[in-house]
């Protein structure tokens, strides 16, 4: 009894116990995650990735390298999933025209198939975020109180860099948050979880699915309802508007002096 007192107190026990914790907290958050991508994964078929390794041998490897390795003109693309590419080719913001500070939104260069078949081949090479089902792009049944508590979940994480109205805004060396308005709830959802260029990755311990789907509803029920209040000016508050102000007002005070002098006359 004694040698097993001495052991259970010995100083490396505790030690011990914390390495044995985490190796079983790691192996189960690993094999958690890995079941979850082969679920998403097991919709795309080998052909899929066949033919998505040709399209991306053709368009992408010049700069991401024949593996995906990423070279000194484009970043890796291993673990980002499908999501990225189908927000990325599906935006038309890859394959860039020209090297810069940002991609630019154009029209996308492949069909919905060949993007899909993209997105499946860059999923193959390691797990990462997949591209997002109807149901949790579906904000049709949210109430009211669903969409207020998405435009606080907004302005608290995104307005600062999107403005409060979605509008978009100007970042530092030639970067900038785009507009959300004419973006679809699917490519709103893939920037959340994959955090394109110059924006955070919101994980889902970040923002739960619910809360995602929450301010795509804000977003979309602002984007219907228009400008109640007259021309939009941009959406850039204050600023815009006082500069309207200022040169409508100066305006009218140059014609206004130039009357009067003509009557002078």
């Amino acid at each position: 009894m004694k040698s097993r007192s001495l052991n259970r107190r010995h100083p490396f026990a505790i030690f011990a116990l914390l390495v044995l914790a985490l190796v079983l907290t790691g192996g189960t958050y690993a094999f958690a995650t890995k079941s979850n991508d082969a679920k998403a994964e097991s919709s795309s078929s080998a052909s899929d990735v066949e033919s998505g390794q040709k399209l991306f041998a053709a368009n992408c490897a010049t700069c991401h390298g024949l593996q995906g390795q990423g070279t000194k003109s484009g970043p890796s693309l291993v673990g980002v999933g499908a999501a990225s590419v189908d927000f990325q080719v599906g935006s038309g913001r890859m394959p860039m025209q020209m090297q810069g500070p940002q991609a630019m939104r154009k029209p996308p260069q492949f069909n919905d198939e060949q993007i899909k078949q993209l997105g499946a081949y860059v999923a193959s090479l390691g797990p990462g975020p997949s591209v997002p089902t109807n149901e949790q792009l579906d904000y049709s049944k949210m109430s009211s109180e669903d969409i207020a508590e998405g435009g606080q979940i907004f302005r608290t994480n995104c307005a600062m860099c999107h403005n409060a109205a979605a509008a978009g805004g100007a970042l530092t060396r030639g970067k900038f948050a785009p507009t959300l308005q004419g973006v679809s709830s699917k490519h709103i959802y893939e920037a959340m979880v994959t955090g394109p260029q110059n924006m955070p990755v919101f994980s889902d311990s970040n923002l739960s699915p619910e809360e995602k789907k929450k301010v795509i509803a804000f977003l979309k029920t602002s984007e219907e309802q228009g400008s109640p209040g007259g021309a939009k000016l941009g959406s850039l508050g204050p600023v815009s508007e006082g500069l309207f102000i200022w040169t409508a007002g100066l305006g009218v005070v140059i014609a206004f002096t130039i009357w009067l002098t003509s009557r002078s006359h």
